[in-house]
């Protein structure tokens, strides 16, 4: 039992911090369909170099490593009572080595265990075989794309696509409807999962099982086959792109599974999952808990390197065509009106992060230090301390900022907040208090957060660690701090463009495919 413990401390570490071979030929593929150049290139020279310098650091890909969920095969008299508490214990191990980030809150408290054990979590399901070794799977499925699933029930309205009924052209036109709805906030370009049938419980269960398939593999089912590739054709035509920027690629895997259902009932459950796929397994002999073989790493193995050369190069080409500003704050209304949607603006100085739990505070207490002409970062990362005692950033890529969307405004004109960095973008309340009062959003590449990380100098205090380390506000020195300005103090939203746009081009998807 020990030596399985070491190997499942293992798994998670390389789930938390390398891609496997499957994702990372599915991103490149979408890479080299971008125009050099774009909002949505750019994005992808921030993913590839992130993921470069996750397996450089051996660090998070992404700060946000979700919810463990272990999907575990074992043989017949097998001790699961056992293989639970040294998974358990592997959990609390490398949260305490920051190669995941403690994510483990009471729903009714909101005090967070600081080590992701509590009730329900991590998540392990066993099922019993007849083989005669142990597979054990890991997904860390981040809270960004966990709240851009979805579920249908049949027959059902749906915007832009009308009438879905209880057959598979009904099906096709709520999958469709899935990526349409989680436009850049669930950090696409994305994978989904996707169950049909069941009830509400298993179809969801159906859907995250989905995502433990393979991104190469045919499915044996010919009409889900069919269904696949008609969305994996069709959905990127839809035009939302990498991070909702626009662009050539919005999604880059779709899997399908079914199960029968009662008469009375039709769901159809979409499991979303961000760029940041971190899943992987291990096949390991049962009696000595040692591993004997990893999986998903079948396949020619990708050489970022070669890619983030030629794009680099043509960066360099469109430098003179990309408005490029720097900020450091205090910053002045005067400054933030100069700005507008497109701009790419790099931060220098300092920052300070909030998420949930700052801005529920914030709208009733006073904040800790002077915000005046401060940026706060909807973050929540990823932290140690080093020999000295000092706090370092290990992780710290954006949060979804639509979250903040009740009290964005109304706290960035109570304490003179100048800018807003974030993910996916915000509402009209938030656009609103821009033009008001002289704002800007600044959306950084979501799932970076070994690439801001580098960014992140020095942390220079901390308070409301009350809430825990991800939703403690952090203040932190930065240099090089890059983001892209997506909604302006002048009324305009990138974010509002991609969704408007990507309607239409959604409605005409309405006409019956399959018979």
């Amino acid at each position: 039992m020990e030596k399985f413990q070491e190997s499942m401390y293992k798994l998670i570490v390389e789930t938390s911090t390398k891609l496997p071979k499957d994702v990372r030929r599915a991103i490149l593929a979408a890479k080299l369909k971008e125009n050099a150049g774009t909002r949505a290139a750019m994005s992808l020279d921030t993913i590839t170099d992130n993921i470069l310098k996750a397996d450089e650091n051996v660090s998070p890909i992404c700060q946000d490593t979700g919810l463990p969920t272990f999907k575990i095969k074992v043989p017949v008299g097998a001790n699961q009572i056992e293989m639970k508490k040294a998974i358990r214990n592997a959990i609390a191990d490398a949260t305490k080595d920051t190669k995941l980030r403690p994510n483990s809150v009471d729903s009714i408290t909101g005090d967070n265990s600081g080590d992701n054990l509590g009730d329900g979590t991590p998540v392990i399901k066993f099922e019993q075989w007849e083989k005669d070794y142990i597979d054990a799977r890991l997904i860390l499925k981040g809270g960004g794309c966990e709240n851009k699933n979805i579920q249908y029930s049949l027959p059902a309205e749906l915007e832009g696509l009308g009438r879905a009924g209880r057959d598979l052209d009904g099906i096709r036109k709520c999958i469709m409807h899935s990526v349409y709805q989680a436009q850049g906030q669930g950090c696409s370009a994305g994978f989904i999962g996707v169950g049909i049938g069941g009830d509400r419980t298993s179809g969801y269960e159906l859907a995250k099982e989905m995502l433990f398939r393979s991104v190469d593999d045919v499915n044996p089912n010919e009409n889900l086959r069919k269904l696949e590739e008609y969305v994996m054709e069709n959905a990127n035509k839809l035009g939302i792109g990498t991070m909702g920027f626009g662009g050539e690629t919005t999604l880059l895997g779709c899997k399908v599974g079914v199960i029968n259902r009662i008469p009375a009932s039709f769901f159809v459950s979409v499991a979303y999952n961000c760029w940041a796929y971190r899943r992987l397994g291990v096949k390991l002999n049962p009696e000595t808990g040692e591993i004997t073989e990893w999986l998903y790493q079948e396949g020619e193995t990708v050489d970022f390197t070669k890619a983030e050369e030629e794009a680099a190069a043509a960066v360099e080409q469109q430098e003179e065509k990309t408005r490029s500003i720097t900020l450091e704050a205090p910053i002045t209304e005067e400054q933030i009106r100069e700005l507008k949607v497109g701009d790419v603006v790099t931060i220098n100085g300092m920052m300070h992060t909030g998420r949930d739990a700052i801005h529920k505070h914030l709208m009733d207490n006073p904040a800790p230090i002077d915000l005046n002409g401060q940026i706060i970062y909807h973050c929540g990362p990823v932290m140690a301390k080093d020999g000295e005692g000092n706090w370092v950033v290990k992780a710290a890529g954006p949060t979804t900022s639509i979250r903040e969307e009740p009290y964005q405004g109304d706290i960035m004109k109570k304490f003179g907040i100048r800018a807003v960095i974030g993910k996916g973008g915000m509402g009209p309340k938030t656009l609103a208090a821009l033009r008001e009062h002289g704002g800007v959003y600044l959306n950084a590449i979501g799932g970076a957060a070994q690439y801001y990380a580098e960014c992140m100098e020095k942390v220079e205090g901390v308070d409301l660690m009350e809430f825990g380390v991800p939703e403690a506000m952090w203040h932190i020195r930065v240099n090089g701090f890059t983001a892209v300005v997506t909604m302006d103090s002048h009324g305009n939203s990138l974010h509002e463009h991609v969704e408007k746009s990507s309607l239409q081009k959604l409605e005409q998807f309405k006409e019956p495919v399959f018979n």
